[in-house]
């Protein structure tokens, strides 16, 4: 296993990003990908109802439950492993949601920079 595939984009090991909701392209808690995973879930977010709102309205519904994909549909609050490209849209029309840092994957820096993320990092992250 390539050490990338679990490192940060802070350069450390990557934390999970949630269990419950259980997210991750694997399904395991952790926002890391690999082979099949074509949408790239490797962005760890803090959802909020503005962002939801926003996700709908762009064609991507992630409040409404899907259970044949173990999908609950998020809540405000939730924390989930996002497409890196859907967390770059919602940057780009000012809705990105907050990031936790700690369990966003290092391939999304090939999608959006460090300190985009980090201008979007979880208060608990930035506080020191």
């Amino acid at each position: 296993m390539a050490e990338s595939i679990r490192t940060n984009v802070l350069g450390g090991k990557l934390l999970p990003c949630c269990f419950s909701p259980m997210t991750g392209f694997y399904r395991d808690g952790y926002c890391r990908t690999g082979p099949g995973d074509h949408g790239l879930h490797t962005v760890c977010i803090e959802a909020t109802a503005e962002f939801l709102a926003f996700s709908r309205r762009m064609g991507n519904d992630l409040s409404t439950p899907i259970p044949e994909y173990q999908f609950p549909g998020l809540e405000p609050g939730d924390r989930w492993c996002l497409c890196v490209t859907r967390w770059k849209e919602a940057l780009e029309a000012g809705m990105a949601p907050a990031v936790v840092l700690s369990g966003c994957h290092i391939s999304a820096l090939e999608f959006v920079s460090l300190e985009e993320l980090q201008a979007h990092a979880v208060k608990e992250e930035t506080e020191g």
